[in-house]
């Protein structure tokens, strides 16, 4: 599916926002609908069913929380990713998103490339036209083919969990992975993987990778940022 096809859905009550964002998302090809409110933003998302929605935190009557919990409450939304907005950079802020269903939190002032990598990231792989097996973030690079990290242009040799470790971070930077996602994802049915064991990969991997890229979301899990 091009970008043309598929279907972004932005909620913020300052028009000024809200015309950048879809001016910048627009020139990438995507179908982008605007409302200004969380309500509207409801209604909507219900009409269109959109590939990806982007709600910004601090609206008035609806927020962006309580918009993002009543999204989740009906089945056709259920999956859809939902990205939030906030001028508010403050870990309880992004816990209380994701715990309201949210899959990512993006900080205000927004960077259009970041905004952009951001939407990309959180769309279903079958959307995406071919996907890629090489990643980089910062001096972190990730062959997934070859098996291959290279950070600070020094090849780093991981174990295989820690490898599936990073290269889910690394596929979706950015994106908060609660604890049992990362279990889910890494050790699937094995009943020996809890809290602690997932802490000590990620400890390990900071010591190998540098500490600079994997972000602890308290309450939460972790990201891969840069």
């Amino acid at each position: 599916m091009n970008t043309a096809e598929i279907k972004i859905l932005i909620a913020d009550d300052d028009p000024d926002i809200l015309n950048f964002l879809k001016y910048n998302l627009e020139k990438e090809d995507y179908w982008v609908y605007a409302a200004l409110n969380g309500a509207d933003a409801l209604k909507m998302a219900l009409k269109i069913v959109p590939h990806v929605i982007v709600l910004d935190v601090m609206m008035p009557g609806m927020n962006g929380v309580d918009t993002c919990k009543a999204m989740r409450e009906f089945e056709a939304l259920r999956n859809i990713p939902i990205a939030m907005l906030t001028a508010v950079n403050q870990p309880e802020t992004e816990a209380a998103c994701l715990a309201a269903g949210a899959n990512d939190f993006i900080t205000k002032p927004i960077r259009p490339k970041l905004l952009l990598s951001r939407i990309q990231s959180l769309l279903p792989n079958d959307l995406l036209e071919g996907s890629t097996t090489n990643f980089k973030v910062g001096n972190l690079e990730v062959d997934t083919e070859r098996y291959e990290v290279i950070t600070n242009k020094r090849k780093v040799d991981l174990p295989k969990k820690e490898f599936e470790l990073l290269q889910l971070l690394i596929s979706k930077p950015g994106k908060t992975y609660r604890r049992d996602e990362i279990r889910e994802n890494i050790w699937r049915t094995e009943t020996l993987a809890d809290d602690r064991t997932i802490d000590v990969h990620v400890y390990n991997l900071r010591e190998k990778i540098g500490d600079e890229y994997i972000k602890t979301v308290k309450g939460v899990g972790y990201k891969l940022d840069y």
